[in-house]
C-alpha cells in the first residue's frame, strides 16, 4: 500500500493506494464517513472495506475529502467532496488501464456520495452502500438508478433506521436488468458496533457473487455476439469483368 498525495481541484488529496496484480484488473474507491463528525479514510469500516478488495485483487484507492487529514481545501456539504470523488475516481482509471470493473464503496456520508457519483460515472458496475442516511439526504436523485448494488443498514440505527432507507427507495427508479439488494443486521447501530465482521462478511459475499454473476454475463454476450457474427451470409461474389483473351473471337 502507497500513501499518496494527489493534485486534486483544491489542492493535494491524501490518499492510500494498493495497485492490483496485473493490467486490465478490476478497481475500487473508498469513500469515508462524514468529516464534521471525525470521518477520514482512517475510519475502521473504511479499512476494512479497502482490505476486502484488496483481497480480491482489485486496485482499490481510498482518500480523505477536502479539508480532511493533509488533503487542502474546507468541508463543502457535499458538493466538492462529490468533485473530489469524481477526480479520484479518474485518477484511479487511470493509474489501471482498461479496468475489468470499477466500483465504489461508501459508509455513511461516504454511501451518499457513492450513490451520488453512480449518476455521474455510467462505468461504475457495482456499489456497496453501508449505512446510508435517509433520514438526512433526498434521494431521489436516483432516477433511475444506473447500476446494481447491495445497500446495508443497521436494524438499531437510529441515522441510517432500515424503515427510512426503504421510504427513500421506493422514490427510486431502477434502470432495467439492474439491481438494489437490501440488507439489514440485527443488533447493529449506525458504528456497526461488535458488527464489523458480520458486515464484511455480508459485503464479501455479495461483491463474490456479483463477479461470478458478471462474468457469467460477459460470456454469454459474447457468445451471443459469435454467434450473430457466424449466422450472417457471405456476401454474393462480385462479378469480375472479362479480361480482353478471355472474349469470343469476333468473326
Amino acid at each position: 500500500m502507497a500513501e499518496m498525495l494527489i493534485s486534486g481541484p483544491e489542492g493535494r488529496i491524501e490518499a492510500r493506494y494498493t495497485p492490483p496484480p496485473h493490467e486490465g484488473a478490476s478497481v475500487a474507491l473508498i469513500l469515508h464517513p462524514h468529516p464534521r463528525a471525525g470521518g477520514t479514510m482512517q475510519d475502521p469500516i473504511t479499512i476494512r472495506l479497502y482490505q476486502m478488495f484488496e483481497r480480491k485483487g482489485f486496485g482499490v484507492l481510498r482518500f480523505n475529502t477536502r479539508g480532511v487529514g493533509r488533503s487542502q481545501g474546507v468541508y463543502d456539504q457535499g458538493i466538492g467532496e462529490l468533485e473530489d470523488a469524481a477526480w479520484i475516481l479518474d485518477y484511479l482509471e487511470n493509474m489501471v488501464e482498461s479496468p475489468r470493473y470499477v466500483w465504489c464503496a461508501g459508509y455513511s456520508f461516504g454511501a451518499w456520495i457513492t450513490l451520488q457519483l453512480l449518476m455521474r460515472r455510467p462505468e461504475i458496475d457495482g456499489f456497496l452502500a453501508i449505512a446510508p442516511p435517509a433520514n438526512h439526504y433526498d434521494f431521489s436523485f436516483l432516477a433511475p438508478c444506473p447500476a446494481s448494488g447491495l445497500i446495508i443498514s443497521g436494524e438499531e440505527d437510529a441515522i441510517s433506521k432500515p424503515s427510512d432507507v426503504e421510504r427513500a427507495l421506493t422514490k427510486v427508479r431502477i434502470q432495467k436488468g439492474e439491481v438494489i439488494d437490501r440488507e439489514s443486521i440485527e443488533g447493529a447501530n449506525h458504528f456497526f458496533t461488535g458488527k464489523h465482521d458480520e458486515l464484511i462478511d455480508i459485503c464479501e459475499a455479495y461483491v463474490d457473487r456479483r463477479l461470478v454473476e458478471d462474468e457469467e454475463k460477459l460470456r454469454r454476450e459474447a457468445e451471443a455476439a459469435a454467434a450473430k457474427a457466424g449466422s450472417r451470409k457471405p456476401p454474393l461474389p462480385r462479378a469480375l469483368p472479362l479480361k480482353p483473351e478471355d472474349n469470343d473471337p469476333v468473326e
